[in-house]
């Protein structure tokens, strides 16, 4: 059965009309909702690529937008944030856009740091960087053990579990919710909130503004009571950022943190379950795991676009007329996927980081933000497999059903089963 949508023929949606003018080109663009974009965004990147390396789609709603496929141009892109800024106001389809628009969530103007250019950018991040990068590594790789454990003790004994919603997607929002001096109970509180928030659609900003209350709240409890903790380190910064500043960073460094990396944990635990190079060695085959979190990243990266940057004067990219205030779409898992820079995994690509599946360049995620969420799915997945070494899918691998997120790529459930055991 195809993958593509039952009233077209697949080609159709791929094929360059002779001789269309560039504004045109949007009448054949591929639509980057329903079935055929979320079960296997692959393929549809391939097929893209087929017609350049920068490309007409549409988002829901049939909203025109250029998806970058391509890693050269890309890393062109993200690179020059003066040019391609990541200001959603400059927008030129704001007028077209309604207010319940299902991805408003990504592309709504919010003052955090995400939508901020030049030195305001710089200072925002750097201060989200610097409290980063005061967090003790000691202390986080024991508390994501002590967590990991934890979530296992609650369903070792059945010999079954979801390893999405009973593992790898409370672990990361547990562990920061440490670093943001949050009691557990309120930390798991959020868990369904940040999720609503980043899946999109029409509860996404309620439940983005019910997280940043709690965020709010949260920096007036560390105003009069600081610790060693992230929000503690931000009031305290020379950076001296405001309220809403602080509030607005907060969120974003926590639903930045917590879907992508669970993403990651779901993703390496499904790789090395349905793939025979890891498979064979489960029980124990701890070099292997630092393979599969770097392959998973190359090729089935949490995070697949980000929307999106958008140039502040006509320009040209990929061979494109581009106008000031186009949408651009990140193709971050494309760029990944490109020929030109795509490792050989039968070699080993554990030293290979060059993919875009942390962003690039000021806007990419802030040092150390990517050491942090690799201390957390390391410890995750190795920590799941010493405790159950016979893990095996409880269903066969093609039934597994991939979220329908735009954004992310990842799994509804990961169901397993294996010998029971005992809390430890």
């Amino acid at each position: 059965m195809s993958d593509f949508p039952d009233s077209s023929d697949a080609a159709s949606w791929f094929a360059v009309p002779p001789g269309e003018p560039e504004r045109e080109a949007f009448e054949g663009a591929f639509p980057m909702y329903g079935r055929a974009y979320h079960q296997n965004p692959a393929r549809v990147f391939e097929e893209l690529r087929r017609r350049g390396p920068v490309v007409p789609v549409l988002l829901e709603g049939d909203i025109p937008g250029w998806l970058v496929v391509g890693y050269r141009e890309l890393r062109y892109v993200l690179s020059n944030p003066k040019l391609f800024v990541r200001d959603s106001r400059r927008w030129n389809q704001w007028d077209n856009i309604p207010s319940d628009w299902p991805l408003m969530a990504y592309v709504g103007y919010q003052p955090s740091m995400l939508f901020e250019v030049g030195a305001a950018h710089e200072r925002r991040a750097g201060a989200v960087s610097d409290a980063l990068a005061a967090t003790d590594l000691f202390e986080l790789r024991s508390r994501c053990e002590r967590v990991a454990e934890g979530l296992i003790n609650a369903f070792v004994g059945s010999g079954r579990a979801d390893l999405m919603a009973q593992y790898a997607n409370p672990i990361p929002l547990l562990v920061l919710g440490s670093m943001l001096g949050l009691p557990d109970t309120d930390t798991r509180a959020l868990v369904g909130e940040v999720a609503t928030t980043l899946n999109g659609g029409p509860a996404a900003m309620e439940a983005y503004q019910r997280v940043q209350t709690i965020m709010a709240g949260l920096l007036e409890m560390k105003r009069h009571d600081p610790g060693p903790d992230l929000p503690s380190r931000l009031l305290a910064h020379p950076a001296g950022l405001t309220d809403e500043e602080l509030t607005q960073d907060l969120l974003l460094t926590l639903t930045a943190g917590q879907d992508p990396t669970a993403t990651w944990i779901g993703n390496t635990l499904q790789l090395m379950l349905t793939d025979d190079r890891f498979a064979m060695t489960l029980s124990g085959g701890r070099r292997s795991i630092g393979q599969a979190l770097n392959e998973v990243l190359w090729k089935e990266a949490p995070g697949q676009i980000s929307i999106g940057r958008w140039p502040v004067m006509d320009t040209q990219l990929g061979g494109r007329h581009i106008r000031a205030g186009d949408l651009l779409v990140c193709g971050l898992a494309a760029a990944n996927l490109d020929p030109q820079v795509r490792p050989d995994f039968s070699g080993g690509s554990v030293g290979n980081h060059a993919h875009m599946s942390f962003g690039y360049g000021a806007h990419g995620c802030p040092h150390p933000a990517p050491e942090v969420a690799e201390v957390i799915a390391h410890i995750a997945v190795e920590t799941l497999l010493d405790r159950l070494p016979d893990v095996v899918l409880s269903v066969p691998p093609e039934s597994l059903e991939w979220r329908s997120s735009i954004q992310m790529r990842g799994l509804e459930a990961l169901p397993v089963e294996f010998t029971p055991g005992y809390p430890v």
